[in-house]
C-alpha cells in the first residue's frame, strides 16, 4: 500500500533520542507513513531501539557518509511522493506535526517546506537565540530565499529524482538542494506550525566543527562570497552583545554570559575557518545565517495551538 507520505531519518549513535522521535511518530494524525532509517554505523543501541517500532533500515558505512549521500540513499527507499526528513535527534511537539508540514504541497509549485525548530531546556543559551531567529513564529508560503533545514523538512520525491542532494558537500545539502529547486521555478515554504524540539548537545569543539564545515559548504555553494577576518570580529562581537542584552532581559545574563561568549566564538570562528578551506551569499541569506535578530524584527504571535502536545513522560 502506497504511504501518505515518507519519513527519511538519518542517524548514528542516536540510542538516547531515537526513540523519542519515532514514538512521536506513532502520534501523528496521518498514520499511514513509511519510516526508513539511514544508519551511518552506528555501534551503540541505535538500531536495537529502531528495531521496536515499524521502521524500514538503511545502512551505509561511516567512510562512505555524507549528508547528501545518506538522503539520497534513504529517497531511494521511498515510497510516497512527498517525503519527510528529519534529524534523530529531534522531536514533533504536537501530532498535527506532519500534517501541517505537508499542507503547503497543496500547491503544485512548492518542492520544499521545513517548520519551526526549537531547542531543549539543555540547549545553550545562543543555540534558542538562533533557533529564533532562523525559525519565527509566523509561516511563510511562498518563501524568498532558499535557507532550508533538513532537520526538520518535506521535499517532492518528483523533484528530488530530476536534482538528488550533492553527495560531494560536507553540509548544507539543504541550502544548495533549495537554491537549484528555486531556479528551477519551484517555492520554499516555511511553517512555525510544524514544530519539533532540536537537541543540540555539542562539545565546544563539536560546535566549531560544525559551523567550519557549513562555511566549507558554504563556499562551495556560493564561491564568490568571501568571509574575511574583520567578518569573523564583528559579526562575533555583535551577536554576543545582543545575545547578551537578551539574556539580562531574561534575568539570565549571570548564568549564561561566558557560554554565549564562547559559542558565538565557536560558531565564526568556525564559519572563519571554513571559508579559508575552501560566496554570491544574498543579503537575505547572510541575515538569516549570521545576523542577529533587530527589534521588532520578524515579530509575531504564535498561532494558538487547539491540539495538545504530544505528552512523552506518558
Amino acid at each position: 500500500m502506497k504511504p501518505d507520505c515518507s519519513i527519511v531519518i538519518r542517524a548514528y549513535n542516536e540510542e538516547n533520542h531515537i526513540g523519542r522521535l519515532l514514538t512521536g511518530i506513532l502520534e501523528q494524525s496521518l498514520r499511514k507513513v513509511q519510516v526508513i532509517l539511514v544508519d551511518s554505523g552506528s555501534t551503540d543501541a541505535t538500531t536495537a531501539v529502531a528495531a521496536g517500532y515499524p521502521v524500514e533500515v538503511v545502512h551505509i558505512k561511516p567512510q562512505d557518509f555524507t549528508f547528501g549521500r545518506s538522503l539520497n540513499l534513504g529517497l531511494a527507499q521511498a515510497r510516497a511522493e512527498k517525503v519527510v526528513i528529519a534529524s534523530a535527534h529531534v522531536y514533533p511537539v504536537y501530532p498535527d506535526w506532519l500534517e501541517r508540514l505537508l499542507e503547503p504541497f497543496a500547491d503544485d509549485q512548492v518542492a520544499v517546506t521545513y517548520g519551526k525548530q526549537r531547542g531543549a531546556a539543555s540547549s545553550k543559551y545562543s543555540e534558542h537565540q538562533l533557533f529564533q531567529r532562523w525559525f519565527p513564529e509566523h509561516s511563510t508560503l511562498r518563501q524568498a530565499h532558499p535557507f532550508s533545514n533538513n532537520a526538520n523538512a518535506a521535499i517532492r520525491r518528483a523533484v528530488w529524482e530530476r536534482q538528488p542532494y550533492d553527495e560531494a558537500l560536507p553540509g548544507l545539502e539543504d541550502l544548495a538542494w533549495t537554491h537549484k529547486a528555486q531556479e528551477l521555478g519551484f517555492a520554499v515554504a516555511y511553517v512555525a506550525e510544524a514544530e519539533v524540539v532540536h537537541i543540540h548537545n555539542e562539545t565546544w569543539p563539536g560546535i566549531y566543527n560544525r559551523y567550519r564545515r557549513e562555511g566549507m559548504a558554504f563556499k562551495k555553494i556560493y564561491p564568490q562570497e568571501t568571509f574575511g577576518f574583520t567578518d569573523f570580529i564583528r559579526l562575533w562581537l555583535v551577536n554576543v552583545w545582543s545575545d547578551w542584552r537578551a539574556a539580562a532581559a531574561e534575568g539570565a545574563l549571570r548564568s549564561e554570559w561566558s557560554s554565549i561568549i564562547r559559542f558565538r566564538l565557536m560558531q565564526f570562528l568556525g564559519t572563519y575557518q571554513g571559508y579559508r578551506q575552501s560566496g554570491p551569499l544574498t543579503w537575505h541569506l547572510r541575515q538569516t545565517f549570521y545576523y542577529p535578530r533587530l527589534k521588532g524584527e520578524l515579530e509575531g504571535v504564535a498561532s494558538k495551538r487547539t491540539v495538545q502536545p504530544i505528552n512523552y513522560e506518558g
